[in-house]
């Protein structure tokens, strides 16, 4: 290296170390993501992250400063941002065009509604209108609504290229690389972690990233509420991004899974059966095995529960039909159907509007044909568990494994838990919902999810 080009490189570390220190003094709850990065310099002229290196053309950097001192100081927020709210571990059957976007315009707006001095420059006037749009749409600015947003307003990925122009400060394309392909591509160095690596596989360094980037966001939404006393209002984008990220992931086929009871189905068990007397039966006396496989195997399947539907005027009909279609299809893909069943299905607002019984596939599937919304009034929880106590001191319950009540939140709720697993079911976009009882399970699902 040159004397000028080693002047250029320190110069530029400079300006990205200004850049840091200029976010630490005015977000200081950002101060474990802004140091979280290695610096490594590269050819290409461009900037970018994996989330461990912070990757730069010296030159991009200079430019940049010299148009206006902002300018890195607003890409420095832009790609820590991307790592806060861990874009770069995208679902893979995302289109890259229309994610890589979204996720440019989620932290584009976060940074715009922080307000400061030392990040605005000219791109942000160029964003304004088109982020009014999309808040007037979406109300949440987060980058999977913004992403749904762009597919169903921008079918052709054409139109896409523009509207990044707006948005733009680093490139994406490292997140879509493997381990190999970075080191190939960039010259980094396997590092510390790479004997983590080697350990638990070509993804280790990724999940060790994810993770460490995930317990940064923790914090931060922690911190949040000190931040906010301190500026006088809370970041609404910054907020509204953290709880998506930070919120607990749930899987409702692995919940349901839950209600499995102990029963006996006919399943031959290959558990319990000794090929090698069947076999040697097989040989000695043709074709009489000396012992013949059982028939009967103990299997986990679901056999009683409840399923309770919140008809107050706040639920919608064609999110509950979506919930029932899908709780039918687990059942039926995870062969958790007994030949007999039982299962009720209750529908309920202020007091309980109708009880349809289950005892078999069919009945299911008749149910969802015919299925229609009963109640739109106040809501009340307790009716419903009224209802199932009652049921169950009528033995029209043996096992009953537990309910699951579909809601929006607002009601009232039973004051002592019940004798079986209870688990309120949320449809939230907003990912701000009511607190349930301790005795409760709380699932938080998205409309895409059902």
């Amino acid at each position: 290296m040159d004397d000028k080009q080693k002047q250029l490189s320190e110069l530029a570390l400079d300006v990205l170390k200004l850049s840091r220190n200029t976010l630490l003094v005015n977000l200081r709850f950002l101060d474990m993501a802004l140091s979280q990065f290695d610096y490594h310099e590269i050819q290409d002229n461009t900037l970018l992250t994996d989330g461990k290196y912070l990757i730069y053309n010296p030159r991009h950097i200079l430019q940049n400063y010299k148009l206006a001192k902002e300018i890195p100081v607003r890409d420095y927020l832009h790609i820590v941002m991307h790592c806060v709210f861990r874009h770069m571990f995208m679902d893979p059957t995302l289109e890259r065009v229309y994610w890589d976007l979204a996720c440019d315009i989620a932290v584009e707006n976060v940074i715009t509604e922080l307000g400061l001095k030392s990040t605005e420059t000219a791109r942000e006037r160029q964003q304004v209108a088109f982020i009014a749009a999309i808040k007037k749409e979406l109300g949440m600015v987060t980058a999977e609504k913004i992403y749904a947003y762009l597919h169903s307003t921008y079918p052709d990925p054409k139109h896409i290229a523009q509207i990044r122009g707006y948005f733009y400060a680093d490139n994406h394309e490292i997140w879509y690389m493997t381990e190999k392909e970075k080191v190939e591509k960039y010259g980094l160095s396997k590092g510390k972690d790479q004997s983590e690596e080697e350990k638990q596989g070509s993804g280790g360094q990724r999940v060790y990233i994810a993770v460490a980037w995930q317990a940064i966001a923790e914090r931060m939404q922690v911190d949040m509420e000190t931040f906010g006393k301190r500026a006088g209002t809370e970041p609404g984008a910054m907020s509204q991004n953290l709880k998506a990220v930070t919120r607990e992931k749930y899987d409702y086929t692995a919940f349901l899974k839950k209600f499995a009871v102990m029963g006996e189905a006919m399943k031959i068990n290959n558990d319990e059966f000794d090929y090698i007397f069947y076999t040697y039966g097989l040989e000695l006396y043709e074709k009489m095995p000396l012992i013949e496989p059982l028939e009967y195997k103990e299997v986990k399947r679901i056999k009683e529960f409840v399923i309770a539907i919140d008809t107050s005027g706040s639920t919608s009909g064609e999110l509950v039909q979506k919930f029932i279609q899908k709780t039918y299809n687990i059942l039926c893909s995870t062969e958790s159907f007994f030949s007999k069943i039982n299962l009720h299905i209750i529908q309920c607002d202020a007091k309980i509007q109708e009880v349809k019984k289950i005892t078999c596939r069919e009945d299911f599937e008749e149910y969802i044909r015919t299925m229609k919304i009963h109640g739109l009034g106040g809501t009340d929880f307790r009716p419903v568990f009224e209802y199932v106590e009652s049921l169950r001191q009528n033995k029209e319950f043996t096992n009953l494994k537990g309910l699951i009540y579909f809601t929006d939140g607002y009601g009232a709720f039973p004051a002592k838990k019940p004798d079986y697993d209870t688990a309120f079911v949320f449809i939230d976009d907003a990912y701000n919902n009511p607190d349930v009882p301790p005795w409760a399970i709380k699932l938080v699902l998205q409309k895409d999810e059902i």
